[in-house]
């Protein structure tokens, strides 16, 4: 859970409900007591948590306070360090447009070592590195985004195919529709995509 806006769709709400792990930034400790919600544990610097927030959950808090990273990478290492290699990433959007993006990016930089997913109230991000075939229902938005301009994809599944195509600008991929109950991205070559798909 990250410091965005705290998540209001029925889906993320049904998720942390049923979650095994909570791993909590911790910025966002606040808003999860307010919603309900308890994590397993709370990563961050911890200059910001409440004395008394701290002397309540002391037996929880990983502290990290190396400046290099922010809380989300911090609490994504921390998952490594645990063995936790399936994370769906909330609270990543809202309040600063550039944290989004960033956090998108973060993302996208630890896919290779780890399955992440972010969720929004309004849609469901996945960073894949290998070809993959994602499930969806007919009429989905869908939109691709590849940072490597020298990686060829191809689309299967979607309103507009795309056969062995490199992609220069983020937006190029974008806008495309599910045809059936599941797409493909087919990646010839080695390199990281991010894959958008709403759910409103």
């Amino acid at each position: 859970m990250a410091n965005g806006d705290f998540p209001e769709s029925a889906e993320a709400l049904d998720l942390l409900r049923c979650a095994d792990n909570i791993v909590c930034c911790d910025g966002a400790i606040d808003k999860m007591l307010a919603h309900g919600f308890t994590p397993t544990v709370i990563v961050g610097d911890l200059d910001s948590m409440k004395s008394e927030t701290k002397e309540r959950f002391k037996d929880i808090l990983f502290q990290d306070k190396s400046e290099d990273y922010n809380d989300l990478q911090k609490a994504l290492k921390y998952c490594q360090q645990q063995d936790i290699d399936h994370v769906v990433l909330l609270g990543c959007a809202g309040l600063r447009d550039d944290h989004f993006i960033a956090n998108i990016s973060i993302m996208a930089t630890y896919a290779e070592q780890m399955d992440l997913v972010i969720m929004t109230d309004y849609g469901l991000f996945n960073a894949i590195c290998e070809t993959t075939t994602l499930e969806s229902v007919p009429g989905q938005q869908v939109s691709v985004f590849s940072k490597n301009e020298n990686l060829p994809l191809s689309f299967h599944g979607l309103k507009y195919p795309v056969e062995h195509r490199c992609f220069k600008h983020l937006w190029e991929g974008s806008l495309n529709e599910a045809k059936e109950n599941t797409f493909t991205i087919e990646l010839h070559g080695e390199g990281v995509v991010v894959v958008y798909r709403n759910l409103r």
